[in-house]
C-alpha cells in the first residue's frame, strides 16, 4: 500500500470519461424508478424528463467549466471549499458521498427486484449482497479496470437501450406480439389524457425525475483521474442533451405506447413488463439481463465516486487522513472499502423492509443530489462573478447563457426541494436531509474550534503560498480547486 501522500492515478482515458458519463446517466433512474414517475404523471413524465435535463445540463455545464480549468479529485466539494468557504466545501462533499451511498443502496435494492424474475422465491437481501462483493472487489483492482469494466457494461446498456427502441417501434407499428394489452401512440393520451395525472402527479414526478439524472455529476469527480480533462470533459458534458432525448424520453414514450400507462408497476422493470405484457417473453428475459447490467454499472459508479469525494475531502483536511491512503494502482483503497461497508447497511435494508426501500431511498437521494446541484451553481456564479471580463472571455469551457440560465436552474432546484415536503411519501427525504446537515454543521463546528479555536471558519480560505500558489490564469481568477 501506499501512503496517504500518495496521489490517484490518471488511467481514465477518452473512452472511458464518456461512457462513465454514460453510464452514469442510464441506471437504475430510469429502469426502475421510471415505473414510479410514470405512475405519478402519466404520459407528461416526457415532458418533466426533458425540463430537468435541460436544468441539470446546465449545472453540468457549470460544473464542467470549473472542472476544466482546474481537475481536481474532490471536483465540486473542493470549489465550493475555496469560493464558498470551509464549511460549504465540507457540506457539500460529504452530502455528496452521502447521496452516492444512498443511490447505491437504490440500485443494489434494483438488482434485488429484477433477480425476482428468474428466482421469485430467493430472498432479495441474498442479490444484493452478493452485487456488493462482486463489484465492490472489482474497484480495489486499479481506476483502469474500472474504466474498462464502467465502458463495457455502459456499452451493453446502450447498444440494449437502441434495440429495444427499434423492436418496440417494430411492435408498434407491425403489431408483434400476443399479448392482450392495446399497442399504438394513441396510448400517449388515449388513457386520461397526456396529462392524465394533473398538475399535482406531474409535480410529484420530479422528485424520481431528478433522482434519475443523479450521478451525472461525476463527470466533474472524473477530471481528476483524465489523462487530457480539458478534451474529455466538454465532450462528455455537450452529449447529455442527445442521451436525455434518446434514453429517456424516446425510450419512455415506446414504453407507453406499447403498455397503457397504468398497466405499469413497481414489481419489476417497465422495461421487462412491456415485453412480458405483449407475449415477448424472450424479449422480457433478455432486457432483464440488460437491467442487471445497467445496476452494477450504476454501483459500479457509484463506489468510484464517493470514494473519490472521500479522498478529495481528506486532502483539505475534512475527513479521517487515513482516507487520503492508495494502492500502488493510485485507488483509494481505504475510502473504497467505507463504501462498500456502506452498501452493507442496504442488505439488512432489504432483509427488514424490502417493500417500502426504494421510494424512500430515492426521494432522500433526491434531496441530497438537488443540494450538490444547488451548491454546484452557487460555487459557480461566485466563481464567475470575481473574474474580470478578460478572464471570463479567455475560459476554455465557459457555461452558456450566463447568468440569466444559472439563476433560473438555481429557482428550479429550490422549487424541487420545496415539493419534496409538499407531500407526505416524499417528506421524509427533507427531513433526513435537515438531520444530516445539522449533523455535518456541528461536526464541522468541533473540528474547527479544535484545531484553530475561531469557530467554523466560515470565510473562503486565504490563497496558497509557495508551491501551492496559482500559476495559471484561471487558478488566478479564482477558479481552480
Amino acid at each position: 500500500m501506499r501512503t496517504e501522500k500518495a496521489g490517484l492515478s490518471r488511467g481514465l482515458t477518452a473512452r472511458h470519461i464518456r461512457f462513465i458519463a454514460l453510464g452514469s446517466a442510464i441506471g437504475t433512474g430510469l429502469f426502475y424508478g421510471s415505473s414510479e414517475s410514470i405512475r405519478a404523471a402519466g404520459p407528461a413524465v416526457l415532458l418533466a424528463y426533458l425540463i430537468g435535463g435541460a436544468a441539470v445540463f446546465l449545472v453540468l455545464r457549470s460544473l464542467g467549466e470549473m472542472a476544466v480549468a482546474s481537475p481536481s479529485a474532490g471536483s465540486f466539494g473542493e470549489y465550493a471549499d475555496r469560493h464558498l468557504g470551509p464549511l460549504a466545501g465540507f457540506l457539500t462533499g460529504w452530502t455528496y458521498a452521502f447521496e452516492m451511498v444512498i443511490v447505491a443502496v437504490a440500485d443494489v435494492t434494483a438488482i434485488g427486484v429484477y433477480m425476482g424474475f428468474w428466482f421469485p422465491g430467493v430472498p432479495r437481501w441474498i442479490w444484493v449482497l452478493a452485487a456488493v462483493v462482486l463489484v465492490g472487489a472489482l474497484n480495489l483492482v486499479s481506476v483502469k479496470v474500472f474504466g474498462e469494466l464502467e465502458f463495457w457494461l455502459s456499452l451493453v446498456k446502450i447498444v440494449a437501450i437502441v434495440a429495444m427502441i427499434l423492436v418496440g417501434i417494430a411492435v408498434i407499428a407491425l403489431g408483434l406480439g400476443s399479448g392482450h394489452v392495446h399497442v399504438g401512440v394513441d396510448n400517449l393520451w388515449g388513457n386520461g389524457g397526456f396529462f392524465a395525472g394533473g398538475v399535482d402527479g406531474f409535480v410529484i414526478s420530479f422528485a424520481v425525475v431528478m433522482f434519475a439524472f443523479g450521478g451525472t455529476e461525476i463527470i466533474g469527480v472524473t477530471a481528476g483521474e483524465a489523462q487530457s480533462p480539458e478534451k474529455t470533459i466538454p465532450g462528455a458534458v455537450n452529449s447529455i442533451p442527445l442521451r436525455i432525448i434518446l434514453f429517456y424520453v424516446l425510450t419512455l414514450a415506446v414504453i407507453m405506447s406499447i403498455t397503457p400507462w397504468r398497466q405499469i408497476d413497481d414489481s419489476g422493470s417497465p422495461f421487462v413488463q412491456i415485453f412480458a405484457g405483449v407475449g415477448l417473453k424472450s424479449a422480457a428475459a433478455v432486457l432483464n439481463v440488460v437491467v442487471l447490467t445497467a445496476a452494477l454499472s450504476a454501483i459500479n459508479s457509484d463506489i468510484f465516486a464517493a470514494g473519490r469525494t472521500m479522498y478529495g475531502l481528506a486532502e483539505r483536511g475534512h475527513g479521517p487522513a487515513a482516507m487520503r491512503r492508495t494502492t500502488r494502482g493510485g485507488v483509494p483503497w481505504v475510502t473504497t472499502l467505507v463504501m462498500i461497508g456502506a452498501l452493507l447497511v442496504g442488505v439488512v435494508l432489504n432483509a427488514v423492509v424490502p417493500g417500502e426501500i426504494f421510494l424512500i431511498i430515492s426521494s432522500i437521494a433526491t434531496f441530497a443530489t438537488v443540494f450538490v446541484w444547488v451548491m454546484i451553481l452557487l460555487t459557480h456564479m461566485k466563481a464567475r462573478g470575481a473574474m474580470s471580463p478578460r478572464e471570463a472571455a479567455g475560459l476554455a469551457f465557459p457555461a452558456p447563457f450566463w447568468p440569466y440560465a444559472q439563476i433560473a436552474t438555481l429557482v428550479f432546484m429550490a422549487a424541487v426541494l420545496v415539493l419534496l415536503g409538499l407531500h407526505e411519501s416524499t417528506r421524509v427525504a427533507l427531513e433526513v436531509g435537515a438531520v444530516w446537515l445539522a449533523l455535518l454543521t456541528v461536526v464541522h463546528v468541533l473540528v474547527t474550534r479544535r484545531r484553530t479555536g475561531t469557530g467554523i471558519g466560515a470565510g473562503p480560505r486565504p490563497a496558497p503560498a509557495g508551491d501551492d500558489a496559482p500559476t495559471t490564469p484561471d487558478e488566478r481568477a479564482g477558479i481552480a480547486g
